[in-house]
């Protein structure tokens, strides 16, 4: 029996020693002058939404009478809404019209705020 146990230890290898393995070290590099980065430009709108639209009487008693292009009606009538609090609780996404909005969302009393801007598109020329 013992030379059983001496042959299966004979077949065996022995276990090799882990060897540590050191990284060289890089010498520094001199770090390169770093560019200022370029600034974007900003983006450029449109001509066709910068262009001063006139709005209808009924639009003119929301947003006034001066002719101002169409982002500017749009961020006015949300200011409108806002300041009146005509957007609806349950559904934020619509907007509950009163006297002066009624006119010109084409007589209706609750307009989706999508729809909002093809009623304001009829409204300006």
């Amino acid at each position: 029996m013992a030379k059983k146990v001496a042959k299966k230890a004979a077949k065996k290898p022995a276990p090799k020693k882990a060897v540590k393995k050191v990284a060289k070290k890089a010498a520094p590099k001199k770090a390169a002058p770093k560019k200022a980065a370029k600034k974007k430009s900003a983006r450029k709108p449109s001509a066709a939404f910068m262009k001063a639209l006139t709005p209808s009487a009924a639009l003119a008693e929301v947003v006034g009478s001066k002719a101002i292009p169409r982002t500017e009606v749009v961020k006015k009538i949300w200011v409108y809404i806002k300041a009146n609090k005509l957007q609806d609780k349950a559904n934020k996404r619509m907007i509950n019209a009163d006297a002066k909005l009624k006119a010109v969302f084409g007589g209706k009393s609750q307009v989706s705020m999508f729809d909002m801007a093809k009623h304001l598109a009829k409204n300006l020329s």
